[in-house]
């Protein structure tokens, strides 16, 4: 153990310093939908709390559209900077802003839309939909400037730099909480406004943060030599197909795992209201341990585009593994705090002893896959660094919608074991995938050994 902790250790160093911050910045998604939930939860009520989950379940799957296209830019900057062409990222930033800014008004249009011709169809309690519905419209109008500030947050960190939108993000989520409690439940003469307050509270963080990281890209001497090319003529085809190629089969990755989630969402609602709650509380945690392993394995991308770039094998691969080991040791914690405090997690967010009762039980399933969680969202950031990403795609669609969901359905509703029936499902999809993805990435990468050995 000791001769391992000498060889990776230099790699666990560089990874962690550029993780660190990358996982805060991550957390940041998933603490507005964190704190959304618990604020509901102690000022609006078990309906309320439910109506939160059905949207979230439902706006998960563009939301990682979106997010999946933004970070096209991300492993096409790493690998550039990595050779030394400075100018390819301003013209990337360029297209990157526009395919965003389009792709946000799209979704938006796509989710507001089919949000109020679908939601009646799914089976779910009325009083629970008509809290989901004003709540659904802000939630999904916030993705455009969610997505002007990943562009430049992508760009940022795809260049190494991860500490600026951490702090954003800090600053962000403190004024989103603090003015979700203020409108939810009315304070400073302003009328209670129940769930549409974390609506317009998670607006208005999205908005300030978007226009605060793009001034500091803008104006941070830093990135003065990488945005000459940063112009309107700089927009082209080829480049938009460039961030396109990988963001598109990043967004299926993200839709295949998330949509199997929202879809086990909608199982568990037909199951009820206080089922739905439990999960809404469960997945929210779950969510949060998620985020911060995505930051581990965005910096995987990050140093893996770097020696893919530069050509060196060798130290791609020990950086990767480095990333397998940070990962596992981060998961073995939560998984412990998950089945430590399973009892008192639930009662941040509710007082309602049946909601919790059933949270309790759901955190203790979550403390099983966060192992397979962790690793398998590193290996699809470690084979995104390297460019490899269509047949990773299809592994998430085999993992979660051919292995995962209709275990689930199987087991929680055919079979009638309920919201702990489906989450077995889930485990089972996060377990294939796991597997499949470190099997794909043992193979990648002595490819590529072979194809330098070869040009040596």
């Amino acid at each position: 153990m000791r001769n391992l902790f000498i060889k990776y250790k230099p790699y666990y160093s560089d990874s962690l310093k550029l993780a660190i911050p990358v996982v805060v910045s991550q957390i940041g998604h998933t603490l507005v939908q964190l704190s959304d939930t618990i604020i509901v939860g102690q000022f609006a009520g078990t309906n309320a709390l439910a109506g939160i989950s059905l949207s979230i379940s439902i706006f998960l799957v563009p939301l990682a559209i979106g997010l999946g296209i933004s970070y096209g830019i991300t492993p096409l900057i790493a690998q550039h900077n990595g050779r030394n062409n400075f100018a390819e990222c301003g013209k990337l930033l360029s297209n990157s802003l526009l395919l965003n800014l389009v792709t946000s008004i799209v979704l938006f249009a796509v989710v507001y839309s089919g949000m109020a011709l679908l939601v009646d169809k799914l089976d779910q309690s009325p009083a629970v939909v008509a809290q989901a519905k004003p709540f659904m419209f802000l939630l999904s109008l916030s993705i455009i400037p969610l997505m002007v500030f990943d562009a430049f947050k992508q760009f940022a960190q795809g260049l190494g730099f991860t500490k600026q939108a951490m702090y954003i993000t800090i600053v962000g989520n403190i004024l989103n909480i603090l003015l979700g409690i203020i409108l939810v439940k009315g304070m400073f003469g302003i009328r209670p406004m129940g769930i549409r307050g974390v609506g317009i509270s998670t607006l208005v963080d999205r908005c300030l943060m978007a226009i605060a990281m793009g001034i500091y890209v803008l104006r941070s001497p830093s990135f003065k030599k990488f945005l000459e090319e940063l112009k309107l003529r700089s927009i082209t085809f080829i480049s938009l197909k460039q961030l396109l190629a990988i963001g598109m089969p990043v967004a299926l990755q993200s839709t295949f795992e998330l949509s199997a989630f929202g879809g086990a969402s909608i199982l568990i609602g037909t199951i009820g209201a206080v089922p739905q709650a439990a999960h809404q509380i469960a997945i929210s945690l779950a969510s949060m341990t998620y985020m911060m392993a995505s930051g581990i394995s965005s910096a995987a991308a990050i140093r893996s585009g770097n020696y893919y770039g530069a050509g060196n094998h060798y130290e791609l691969r020990l950086s990767a593994i480095s990333n397998y080991h940070i990962v596992i040791v981060f998961m073995f914690s939560t998984a412990l705090i998950f089945t430590v405090f399973n009892q008192w997690l639930p009662w941040l967010y509710t007082s309602d002893k049946a909601v919790i009762h059933i949270a309790s039980q759901l955190l203790m399933v979550a403390a099983l896959f966060q192992l397979f969680d962790g690793t398998q969202v590193v290996g699809l950031g470690i084979l995104r660094g390297m460019g490899d990403v269509n047949k990773p795609t299809l592994i998430t669609f085999i993992s979660y919608w051919i292995i995962g969901l209709p275990i689930a359905y199987l087991l929680g509703i055919f079979l009638k074991l309920g919201v702990i029936g489906v989450w077995f499902g889930l485990v089972s999809g996060l377990m294939a995938s796991s597997v499949m993805l470190f099997v794909r990435f043992r193979y990648v990468s002595e490819k590529v050994r072979l194809i330098n050995d070869l040009k040596i």
